[in-house]
């Protein structure tokens, strides 16, 4: 459902229970008025978006991505707040099935923006995974680097901790007997 719908919807339903009110129905009004507050909060948090961040949660990317995929525009069925973490979900579950294909969405989610910071990390940690993959150490620094600077809460110090240990022995991989590289 298209996100000035859900706008339209809210503001019938809270006319209505105003009306209600007005004319003392005070029970069915209160539930009028509950409903219009749900849609509204619909408006700015798509239901699909939470309920997939459940699965996702629970490890269960399979059904996380059945309730990603129901939105179809995203452009149209979301508040422009949410396109960067709708980006930032297809990338996290596209990085269990093909890791190198998920760096566009997690791009796309950091262009897009997003307003808490931990999840702006997440998505240059996840960038930093991807650029050592590639064998882009320098790539991969930065994003780490920018990662750790967007970890303000140190949520995600432990696992920043960790690629940081793996891009070190990223370099004791390379240099082999005789100071020749390994390609």
């Amino acid at each position: 459902m298209s996100n000035i719908v859900r706008l339209i919807i809210a503001c019938v339903l809270f006319g209505a229970a105003v009306a209600l009110c007005a004319f003392g129905f005070w029970g069915w009004g209160i539930l009028v008025l509950f409903f219009g507050g749900v849609t509204l909060l619909s408006f700015f948090f798509n239901e699909n978006m939470i309920i997939s961040q459940f699965y996702l949660r629970k490890e269960n990317s399979e059904k996380a991505e059945a309730w990603l995929m129901k939105i179809t525009d995203y452009e149209k069925q979301l508040h422009k707040n949410q396109h960067g973490y709708y980006n930032l979900l297809i990338g996290l579950i596209e990085s269990r099935k093909a890791p190198m294909k998920s760096e566009k969405y997690f791009k796309k989610a950091l262009t897009l923006g997003m307003k808490m910071s931990h999840n702006t990390a997440l998505a240059k940690l996840s960038l930093a995974g991807i650029s050592m993959a590639k064998r882009n150490k320098r790539e991969a620094q930065m994003y780490l680097s920018e990662a750790t600077k967007d970890d303000k809460n140190k949520l995600l110090a432990e696992q920043i901790k960790m690629m940081k240990g793996q891009l070190a022995q990223m370099d004791k991989q390379q240099v082999i007997r005789g100071g020749y590289r390994q390609f």
